[in-house]
């Protein structure tokens, strides 16, 4: 079974991943989303607002267990990401993890 950190790696080389606060918003107002992830640590007032979006438009959030420098090195970046969306998820089977998981 692939993990969640696996499947994200493969779905940013792969797919098309938005990070940032602000344009997972933007894309989750309009349905363009498939899958939101949040970081452990993500502020609160953010993770608020993403949470309320990702309800209103019925798209599946998962807030990871890792924090925001683990979750950007699990997507390969150098960067910290506290928020990122999956647009497609391209050769990744993250959508398939991500429920596998719920259940």
């Amino acid at each position: 079974m692939v993990n969640l950190d696996q499947a994200l790696g493969v779905t940013v080389k792969t797919g098309k991943v938005l990070f940032g606060a602000n344009s997972t918003i933007k894309n989750v107002m309009t349905g363009k989303v498939r899958l939101v992830v949040l970081a452990s640590n993500c502020p609160d007032s953010i993770r608020k607002d993403v949470e309320k979006y990702c309800k209103i438009s019925r798209i599946p959030l998962v807030v990871s267990p890792r924090n925001n420098t683990e979750l950007g090195r699990a997507c390969g970046k150098l960067f910290s990401i506290s928020v990122l969306a999956v647009r497609d998820p391209g050769d990744s089977d993250i959508l398939e993890v991500v429920k596998e998981k719920n259940v």
